[in-house]
């Protein structure tokens, strides 16, 4: 593809050409030797007090704008930490009568370009830390110009908001926009508080294939690809749950894993086909057990995130101090629709869907119709943390049955702003039940439900040599991030979230 120029691209390449010829390397091959950061200098300088700490300083960042002031200018300089003012005078910086590393370089850098400087700090009039300069090098000529943002006294102007532009250039984002950096900071966070957590009370991080010759451990459509060598059909793993549960089996008691799962499936402001999900399963434990060690871990990681357990999301202040409310799946579409249906057939919630104005496919049998109900009458109503518990077995195939009430299995999904964080059970260990649970899985893809199961025969034999009795859950990590930064899209926690392509 031929690449089609702006003026402005022409012209920073004459400048890049320029500067070749007078013998400077634009993108030199030398490590710099930065020693401190532009908000180490802000926070750490304190004038006359601690002045001679900062005569030798040497940091390097991006050009983000400059006061040209003919023999001197003021320039501002972004590196990972912030912005930092940095003064620049043409006697400082070039020797004897020789101008041109002002004149002819200096002066013809453009907004983008990284630079490294060194001098001293210093205090302006007017009482802005800044750096005086007493030696600069071009470390990377920018061909691209930024989009344009105007500060001023502290407020943005012309923000770039446009979501297309932000998800699709997101290195271009967080130059422009570095506020959005904090989100993936707090992300960072996020998972090193879990992490924390599940190691200090014995938890083992492993690692499950991401290929897989069976899509199991889930009720979704897969990717599909295949392999050459062994001239067979591989899917993209949906999700890690049955190699994990291999591991207990083997006699690994606690293992956890944060996990790349792929869904080929549509895209959503709370659904990309690619995410991350942590599972982890715990033997000699229950679905009872799960829930309080849930609200432990969530408690601690949104005081490790943001300080406080209370968050604000869409303008909602929820909050994540255990204990979390718990209702059963059977009365919580009660209360939100008026109709008990837990002794209702397939054909009986077929009529609630029709009722209600809920689709009912065909191809769904009666797990597909309940969570139907449950995800268009009740989820959103759920908006502070809320374990929905007790399903019904048709809607989990790899859950133990309930020890006290017949038709339902031990599970539950942990609800927050209208929307599933996490899904865990007591897990079903009893090989027999499982092999028959998965046969139901493949009347239903025979019926057409593309979500539907596979039978992984490996799993089974698993299962057969003895699991113990385990609980297992799923967080979503992107949606977990999504409540404790506030954003409104998965997109916005996701660095490089699917597009469409250019």
């Amino acid at each position: 593809m031929s690449q089609h120029l702006s003026e402005q691209e022409i012209i920073r390449r004459e400048k890049l050409a320029a500067i070749q010829a007078l013998g400077i390397d634009p993108y030199p091959a030398p490590a710099y030797p930065v020693n401190i950061t532009a908000t180490a200098i802000r926070e750490g300088y304190k004038g006359e007090e601690n002045k001679a700490d900062y005569a030798e300083v040497c940091l390097a960042g991006r050009l983000m704008g400059v006061r040209d002031m003919g023999k001197a200018c003021f320039a501002v300089l972004q590196d990972h930490t912030g912005k930092m003012q940095v003064y620049v005078r043409r006697d400082d910086i070039c020797s004897g009568d020789d101008k041109t590393l002002y004149d002819q370089v200096w002066k013809t850098l453009d907004i983008g370009d990284i630079i490294g400087v060194q001098g001293y700090v210093f205090t302006t009039k007017t009482g802005e830390t800044s750096v005086h300069v007493k030696s600069l090098t071009l470390l990377s000529k920018s061909l691209k110009p930024l989009p344009v943002v105007k500060e001023k006294e502290g407020e943005t102007f012309d923000a770039v908001t446009d979501p297309e532009f932000r998800y699709r250039q997101r290195y271009a984002d967080l130059i422009i926009n570095p506020q959005v950096k904090e989100t993936f900071l707090k992300r960072s966070k996020l998972i090193n508080s879990i992490k924390q957590f599940l190691n200090e009370r014995g938890a083992i991080e492993v690692d499950t294939p991401v290929l897989q010759s069976i899509p199991g451990g889930a009720s979704a459509r897969p990717f599909m690809t295949h392999h050459n060598a062994l001239d067979i059909p591989m899917y993209m793993r949906i999700a890690n749950e049955l190699y994990l549960k291999r591991l207990i089996v083997g006699g690994f008691e606690w293992v956890y894993e944060f996990s790349r799962n792929f869904r080929n499936e549509g895209m959503d402001r709370t659904h990309n086909p690619e995410f991350t999900v942590l599972e982890f399963y715990t033997a000699y434990k229950d679905y009872l057990w799960m829930m309080d060690t849930t609200e432990q871990l969530l408690e601690k990681a949104a005081m490790d995130v943001n300080g406080t357990t209370e968050v604000e999301v869409d303008g909602k202040a929820i909050s994540f101090k255990a204990p979390f409310r718990r209702v059963t799946m059977y009365d919580a579409i009660k209360e939100h629709t008026g109709i008990d249906i837990s002794e209702m057939d397939e054909e009986g919630l077929r009529g609630v869907c029709k009722q209600l104005g809920i689709a009912a496919d065909n191809k769904w049998g009666k797990g597909k119709l309940i969570d139907n109900i449950f995800g268009e009458k009740c989820e959103h109503h759920y908006i502070q943390p809320t374990f929905i518990t007790d399903y019904p077995i048709e809607m989990s195939p790899l859950t133990k049955k309930h020890r006290s009430k017949a038709g339902l299995v031990e599970r539950f999904e942990l609800m927050v702003n209208g929307k599933e964080i996490a899904n865990a059970y007591s897990e079903l260990n009893d090989p027999i039940d499982q092999r028959a649970r998965f046969e139901d899985q493949v009347k239903l893809m025979e019926r057409g439900d593309d979500e539907a199961m596979f039978i992984d025969h490996d799993f089974l034999r698993a299962l057969e040599y003895g699991m113990p009795p385990t609980a297992g859950i799923g967080f979503g990590i992107d949606r977990l991030c999504m409540l404790l930064t506030n954003q409104p899209s998965i997109q916005d926690v996701l660095l490089f979230p699917m597009m469409k392509p250019e």
